[in-house]
């Protein structure tokens, strides 16, 4: 266990923004969390701030300045199978445990369900918060259950699938049990018989090009990576939290009007409407490559917003507002950020 005050963040988040956590502390395990969370002057310090912001890899999080309270830095690591059929592998992940790693793991044992969601960065943890996403799947389509410290309740949880109300790109954790809960482990329930889903995006056209026409789950993971590595820049390169918008969803009417002007518009279709890719929406305002300052969109991939060296929290969240903007004035379409916040804005 580690404890430090005044503790700098900015090497702890993959946007690289300055901050300062009032508390900083990290845990290696339950034990250590425990303590933590027993200490006679955490509870002091958690009333008196209020805030708790609960730390992976920083990989899906947009810091505005400092955090006026207490920071926990996850580390739990280790992997178990808790069960298994002829069909299914049950596994129990330490939520610290780097997700790509997972995947790759799984992939080595022959475990498939999660080879689509290959490359994604943050920890094991991180994925049921956002409801991790890829190419057709979602962590909610493998995911069992899992295990959580409540601090205001005080007590541990074990949360089911329907607990956890994942949604596209949300769940409890980023609603009602926002900043009130530290994920320690979880569930997952893998196929030892895969079912490829290689029909989501360029997936099919990627594994054309590698020349695989009965791919594996390996391949299927290659493809992905190839694809990923063509649009994202590696965040220690090119500092940036991956996507910056969710791809929104609008009505059947909105899609009528808009594909009048614009036919070439691509959409994935829904149950209740359809999802326009925001990366699409991006490009036909600002475009990639587009910059102000010390932050812009890639070249690669508009979706994506990079700090090009020295922005600010602060400075990030004002160039998202103008992109925001340019959508909302030219397709009348409001995007929301994919990307968590925390912190004071610096002035």
């Amino acid at each position: 266990m580690e404890y430090s005050q005044h503790f700098s963040l900015q090497h702890l988040t993959t946007f690289k923004t300055p901050g300062f956590a009032s508390h900083f502390f990290s845990f290696k395990n339950e034990e250590e969390l425990t303590s933590i969370v027993q200490r006679n002057d955490f509870g002091l310090i958690s009333n008196h701030y209020k805030d708790i912001l609960v730390l992976g890899k920083g990989s899906n999080l947009l810091l505005l300045g400092d955090v006026n309270g207490v920071v926990l830095k996850n580390e739990i690591e280790g992997l178990k199978i808790t069960d298994e059929s002829t069909d299914n592998i049950f596994i129990e992940v330490g939520a610290g445990m780097d997700w790509h790693h997972l995947v790759l793991h799984a992939i080595e044992n022959g475990w498939a369900g999660i080879e689509n969601l290959a490359l994604i960065p943050g920890t094991v943890g991180a994925a049921p918060v956002q409801n991790i996403g890829a190419y057709g799947v979602e962590l909610k389509d493998v995911f069992k259950s899992l295990r959580c410290w409540h601090f205001e309740d005080n007590k541990w949880y074990q949360l089911g699938l329907d607990e956890c109300q994942f949604g596209y790109r949300d769940s409890i954790f980023k609603r009602g049990w926002k900043n009130k809960t530290v994920i320690t482990s979880v569930q997952f329930k893998l196929s030892k018989n895969a079912i490829l889903n290689t029909e989501y995006g360029a997936i099919t056209s990627e594994l054309g090009k590698m020349g695989v026409l009965k791919p594996t789950i390996l391949e299927v993971a290659n493809a992905v990576m190839n694809i990923r590595n063509s649009k994202i820049p590696n965040p220690d390169v090119v500092p940036n939290a991956g996507s910056f918008f969710k791809n929104p969803t609008i009505t059947d009417k909105q899609y009528e009007y808009l594909k009048t002007d614009y036919p070439e518009m691509p959409y994935y279709k829904l149950p209740d409407g359809y999802k326009i890719p925001a990366g699409w929406l991006l490009e036909k305002t600002n475009g990639r490559g587009y910059s102000e300052g010390s932050v812009g969109c890639y070249e690669k991939q508009a979706l994506i917003l990079i700090n090009t060296g020295g922005a600010t929290g602060k400075d990030i969240l004002t160039f998202s507002k103008k992109i925001q903007q340019s959508v909302r004035e030219k397709f009348g379409i409001e995007l929301e950020r994919e990307v968590n916040m925390a912190g004071n804005l610096l002035a």
